[in-house]
C-alpha cells in the first residue's frame, strides 16, 4: 500500500503559525485549491487528532473518502463517527495500514502533525512526501516531524511553481534502504 504524506510548510520549516493550528490562515489560495482538489480524489485519508480538530469542517466536507483519525481517546469522538466515512481509532500505524490493505485500499493520504508523521516515518510506512513550501518565514511553530536522529534519503521527482509569489509544490520519494 502506498502512503503519501501531504503537508504545507513555511520556508523556515514550520507547519503551524506560532501556536495556532489553522493552516488556512497562512497558506496561499493556490495551495488551498490544490489541497481541496487532492482531497476529492482520495479514497482513504489518515489524520492525527490535532489535525482533525483544526480542520474538521473543511476535511469532512471536502472529501467523500474514508477519513481515519488517530487518537488516544476514540470514545471521545463516538458521536462524530460515521462508519465507512469518518472513524476514530487508537491503532498503531502498521496495524492501521494492514487493515486498510485488507479492505482493498491501494493508496492513503497522510495529513498529520509532528506526532503522526513521525510515527508513520519511524514505522517505514511513508512512500512519498508532497510538500508545499510557502514563501513565508513564521519564526516559530511546529515542524514536519518530532526531533529525531534519523537520516532518510529522499529523491525529488516533481517540482511545480503554483503562484507568482513563489509557492512551490515539491514531490519526493522516500528511498527504501535495505540493510541486508
Amino acid at each position: 500500500m502506498k502512503i503519501i504524506m501531504v503537508v504545507a510548510m513555511s520556508l523556515d520549516g514550520k507547519t503551524t503559525k506560532w501556536r495556532r493550528s489553522k493552516i488556512y490562515e497562512w497558506t496561499s489560495l493556490e495551495d488551498r485549491e490544490y489541497f481541496s482538489k487532492l482531497l476529492k480524489k482520495q479514497k482513504a485519508i489518515i489524520l492525527g487528532r490535532k489535525t482533525y480538530d483544526a480542520a474538521k469542517t473543511f476535511i469532512t466536507s471536502a472529501s467523500p473518502a474514508l477519513k481515519i483519525v488517530l487518537t488516544n481517546d476514540p470514545q471521545k469522538y463516538r458521536l462524530a463517527e460515521k462508519p465507512g466515512r469518518l472513524e476514530f481509532v487508537k491503532d498503531k500505524p502498521r496495524r492501521l495500514i494492514d487493515r486498510l490493505r485488507s479492505e482493498g485500499f491501494k493508496t492513503a493520504m497522510l495529513i498529520g502533525g509532528e506526532l503522526t508523521n513521525t510515527a508513520f516515518l519511524k514505522a517505514g510506512l511513508i512512500d512519498e512526501i508532497w510538500l508545499t513550501i510557502e514563501p513565508l518565514l513564521l519564526g516559530s511553530g511546529h515542524g514536519l516531524f518530532r526531533e529525531d536522529k534519523s537520516s532518510i534519503p529522499l529523491t525529488l521527482f516533481a517540482v511545480k511553481k503554483i503562484n507568482q509569489r513563489g509557492t512551490l509544490l515539491l514531490k519526493y520519494r522516500i528511498q527504501k534502504i535495505s540493510y541486508e
